[in-house]
Parts: C-alpha cells; structure tokens; sequence
C-alpha cells in the first residue's frame, strides 16, 4: 500500500488547480473588486454573499461561517473527503502524477469509498451508453424517437439503455476490477439470493451527475409492459446520491443559469432534454422527489440569488389538479429565495416534452415566457374555485384568498397584492379586503413575533466579552497591517520584521507576527500562494490557520490613493505605538535615578529619551494617513 503523497506533488497539484475555477464548478462567483469573487456559501444558508475567494493567495473565506482554507480544503469540505482523497481528486482532473513517500505511482489501493464509487458510475454510464445501440435496445431507441430525440441527442445527454439480463452490468464492472461490495454500496447493484444483480433491467437510462459532472446515479424509465416495476426507477440513497440534494441537469446549465439569471425547474428527465433542445438550456428536474429546501440552495449558489430581484426561477407544472398542487407547495418554499419565482402552466395540460413534440420548439419557448409570478398564480389558482357570479361565492373566493395573500412576508407586496386580489374578485372595496387579510396575517403573527422575542431573550453565553475590544481603532490598525503582511508582504519589507510580537495588543495578532517571523519574516517571502502556504504549515493550530486564510481573503480597507502609502503609514502606527511604550518605561526609570547621584547614567538615558522623542515625531507624522 502506497504512503503519504509526496509534499511537492501536493504543492504542484495546488498550483495546477485554480481555486476559483474549482470552486465555481459548485457555485457562481462575481467579480467583488480588489482581486476578489464572492458568492454564496455553500457551507451555511445566507441572503447575501459573505463567501469569498482570492486566486492570487489560492484562499477561500467566508465572514459567515467562517470556513476558510485552500482548494484542497475546499474539495474536502464540499465532498466530505479526506485530505488524501481531495488530493487524488485534483491530481486526476489537473493531470498531475502523484508519488507516495514508500514509492509507487497512481493512486493508493485504498483511495476511499467515494473515488471507487465514482469510477465504478463512470464506468456504468460508459455500458449504458454503448447498450443503447445494441440490437436489444431497439426498444428504448424507439421511445426516444417517438419524443423527437434523435441518436445526437441521446448522445449528449448520455443516455443509455440496460440490457434485461440479471448480471449484464455486475459481470462488466467485475472484469473492470470493482467489487461486489461496491457495486451494491454505490446502489449499481442489489443483493439476490445468488448474488448481486442489477438494480436496473430492461429500462431506459439517464444518468445523474452532480456539478462537477461526476456520475453519481441514475434514473430509470419501464420500457416493457410485463415490467411490474415502478415507471420510474431511481438509484437509491448512496455514498454518493442524496435525491433531495441533486437537481438532474444542473451539471449542464450551471452556466446558463449563472448568465441568464434564470432557472427553470420542470417535473422529468425527457422535459429537461426538450427545453436544452428548445433553447432554454436553464431547465433541471428533481431526481425521483419535490422540490425542497436542499435544491432550493442549489440554485441560490448558482442564481447568485441575494437582495436584487434581478433572477428569476419558473416553475413548469403539469395542468391538471396534480400539477396545480404541485405549484401550490412550491407557494411555500417560495420565501425562501430572495430572487422572483414564477409559475408556467400549460393550459392543454402538456408537459414541455409533449409540447415540443405536438408544436415545437418555439412553443416550449413561449410557455416559459408566458410565466406567472407564483404568487398571482396561488391566489388566482384558490380564487378559480369559487362562483364569482355570486356574492357568496365571492366572499368564499376572498376566504380562500386572504390565507395566501396574508403569507406574504413582504408588507409592501402583501399590499399590494390584497388590492390586486379585490380587482380579480370584483368586490370593488379595498378596504374591506385589506382588512380581511389582516385578520389572516394577524392570526399568523404571534407564534412568529414569540420566537423573535425568544431568540432575542437567549443568553450569548459565558461572559459575552472577548479577550480585546475588536473594534478598538489600534485593534483594527493591527488587522490590516497583518492583512496587508499575508497578502503583499513587499509593501512592508523588513521594517515590519522588526516588529516585535509584543507590539500587537490583540493575542492572535501576535501569534500571528510569531508565525511570520518563523517563516523567515517578509524579506522570505515568495509569490504570494507561496507565501500563504508557508504560513499556514508554521500555524499551530487550526484557530491561527482560521486567522491566516481570513486575512489573505479579507479586503484591505485602504482610503489611500496607493496601497504601499497607506501600508507605510499603517506600520508608522505601530512602530510609534511600540516606540511610546519604550519612551514610557525609559521615563519610568528616569523618575526613578537620582540626577545628582547617577549622573553619568541619567545623562545616557535622558538622551535616549530624547532621541526615541525625535523618532517618534517621524513616525508620527509617517502615520498622519492611518489615522
């Protein structure tokens, strides 16, 4: 078995691995100034983009959750890999040969689950994918055709068939190195009573990928009639596939949905197809569940979703009552996003793929653009119930109405919307329906105005009260001198090396200096990744690690012209800060002396303390700027 991966294939698989490139395969990053990106967290649930990313230094940091570290980090964080295993992944994407430290080239035998699990789906999908042209598969080659999917077609969205023998799959995957264990652990296959056997026969394939474009499930439709098996058929709960995590296309309109602001979420893998195909490449599907909190994040990270409205996400539901309930529990989750939600419902009832098929593509097109905003189609969709002929009926409409209207967190639309609902009603009194659906939102509040009022009664815990006043001004002198340290040690040069980590008042700056000084202080400085790199192998610990990564992503809040003045006059402020604390104590001792007694001695120090004076006013006046 291979050792530890050797310390330069792990710098050279750092290097090859841009950490913004890696990171917007999971979410979308824009352009926050100063050489930075920012975007959603996708380690905590947040309104606005507290996620930052650095290229230059190779650091992510979120001033949320504060999760912070390199791209292998991050791999490890967002896959739950080991740190081995975040490597090998990188390494095999950026084309780099690892070496182990007991020799040997390649990945280690016992490179994890996840790898293994990953190879062996790769693997699946490539069988597939090749059945779909056999003879026996002319059945699934049919069923594509009749839904105006062509061979081009399958091959792009990598659809495949597998075949209706028991061990088709199992035998391939076995001559391919994989074991029985994981093939049932990776959900390819299913325990019988002779052994494993394919989960999947005689069924049409599509498989599931998750951002990265990694195989990590499959959904299966019954192609034959004596299948007495579900209509569709989706890998179970695996390693890898959380159904209530992965959105089915998402891995091929990420980017569409970055640029177009714009994510259109239909019921099915052949609906998914028909819209790429129709030219709205932003649709994605469930995988085998609703629509829930796990994918709302989803498309939040890819949505850039936070206080503009600019995005939009659609929903497409069937026209029947079924899909008509299915838009009434998106209603709930629609709060959630901070970006509009719409609804596009066909009024013939026809799915986008059926619409295609009957009238075009264009026809697809128009039914996106012919989207509702959610919230007018819930209160319309509760209104059509009723007999708006009569004032009975009306006033049942108004009942079904207000609940709907009052869920509406937004006062301001609520308003808005209870106005709209007395147009749509034909009462013709805003008033009486304004205060109809006050009633409702008032019957709502004191559970909520309660668990505000909890929240703010909880303790903060222990005494509340930090080691140092973090925003004590020379606090925060300190904060950006060290960012600017971390981030571009050539603006301070060896004058900051002599600094002494006595200086600094807060106790983790002054960790932090000790560490620099380790490296070998800023006059050691290599490129910047370098430079980090360096730091963080010298922390000693993952608080002083924390710290490291947080300044090298955290902007420096220069109100100067340039940033080396303002750095100049920032070390200025401590170095004067320092150069008091020396003039007090030389003050101290002087009080102490006796003029007369020890003169010689008081003559010495009385002109230190002249010339520490002098000094002082240099720097003084150096610093004017970091006031």
């Amino acid at each position: 078995m291979a050792g530890r991966i050797r310390n330069e294939d792990i710098a050279l698989v750092r290097e090859r691995s841009p950490i913004d490139d890696v990171i917007g395969e999971y979410l979308q990053l824009r352009n926050a100034g100063g050489g930075n990106l920012k975007g959603l967290c996708p380690f905590h649930d947040e309104k606005s983009p507290s996620f930052n990313v650095t290229p230059s230094r190779g650091l992510f940091y979120c001033f949320g959750c504060a999760a912070g570290g390199d791209v292998i980090k991050f791999v490890q964080e967002i896959d739950h890999l080991s740190f081995s295993e975040a490597v090998e992944r990188l390494a095999a994407k950026a084309g780099v040969q690892l070496r182990y430290e007991e020799g040997g080239h390649g990945p280690r035998q016992d490179s994890g689950q996840r790898a293994r699990l990953l190879e062996a789906h790769q693997a699946a999908a490539e069988f597939y994918a090749g059945q779909l042209t056999s003879p026996e598969a002319v059945i699934a080659r049919r069923f594509l055709s009749e839904r105006g999917f062509e061979a081009a077609d399958a091959e792009r969205f990598g659809v495949g068939f597998a075949p209706r023998e028991w061990e088709a799959l199992v035998r391939h995957l076995r001559g391919r190195g994989f074991a029985d264990r994981e093939l049932v652990a990776g959900g390819l296959a299913k325990e019988g009573r002779r052994g494993p056997m394919d989960r999947f026969r005689g069924r049409l394939i599509w498989p599931i990928r998750d951002l990265s474009g990694n195989t990590i499930g499959f959904g299966a439709r019954r192609l034959y009639d004596d299948d007495d098996g579900p209509k569709y058929l989706n890998t179970p709960e695996t390693p890898l596939f959380h159904k209530g995590s992965v959105l089915y296309g998402a891995d091929l309109a990420r980017r569409e949905i970055a640029q177009r602001r714009q994510a259109v979420v239909v019921e099915g893998y052949t609906d998914v197809m028909a819209c790429h195909l129709s030219g709205v490449p932003t649709a994605i599907a469930t995988c085998g569940t609703s629509f829930g909190d796990d994918h709302i994040k989803i498309l939040r990270r890819l949505l850039m979703d936070q206080d503009e409205f600019r995005g939009e996400v659609i929903f497409t539901f069937d026209g029947d009552s079924a899909g008509q309930r299915a838009a009434l529990r998106a209603f709930a989750d629609e709060q959630k996003f901070v970006t509009q939600t719409f609804v596009a419902v066909q009024p013939d009832g026809l799915d986008p793929c059926d619409l295609r098929i009957r009238q075009g593509d264009a026809a697809v097109r128009d039914l996106v653009a012919s989207r509702l905003p959610l919230f007018e189609f819930a209160i319309r969709t509760a209104i059509e119930q009723h007999d708006l002929d009569t004032a009975e009926g009306r006033l049942a409409a108004l009942d079904a109405a207000a609940p709907v209207v009052a869920a509406i967190k937004d006062r301001a639309l609520r308003q808005m919307y209870a106005v709209s609902l007395d147009r749509w009603l034909g009462i013709l009194d805003e008033q009486f329906v304004l205060r109809r659906v006050r009633e409702f939102a008032a019957r709502r509040a004191p559970g909520a105005a309660a668990g505000a009022a909890a929240a703010q009664a909880r303790p903060a815990g222990g005494d509340g009260r930090p080691a140092f006043d973090p925003a004590d001004p020379e606090v925060l002198r300190e904060r950006e001198l060290l960012k600017i340290a971390v981030q571009r040690p050539a603006l301070l040069g060896p004058a900051f090396d002599e600094v002494p980590a006595g200086a600094f008042i807060a106790p983790p700056h002054a960790v932090l200096r000790s560490v620099i000084a380790e490296a070998g202080g800023l006059t050691a400085a290599g490129s910047p990744a370098e430079w980090v790199a360096a730091l963080l192998e010298r922390a000693p610990d993952d608080q002083v690690r924390a710290l490291i990564t947080q300044f090298g992503v955290e902007p420096v809040h220069s109100a100067q012209e340039t940033d080396d003045r303002y750095a100049v006059e920032l070390l200025a402020r401590i170095q004067e800060r320092q150069l008091t604390r020396s003039i007090t104590e030389l003050k101290s001792k002087l009080q102490r002396l006796n003029a007369a007694d020890q003169a010689e001695q008081y003559a010495r120090m009385f002109g230190d303390l002249v010339a520490l004076e002098q000094q002082r006013r240099v720097l003084r006046e150096r610093g004017l700027g970091a006031q």
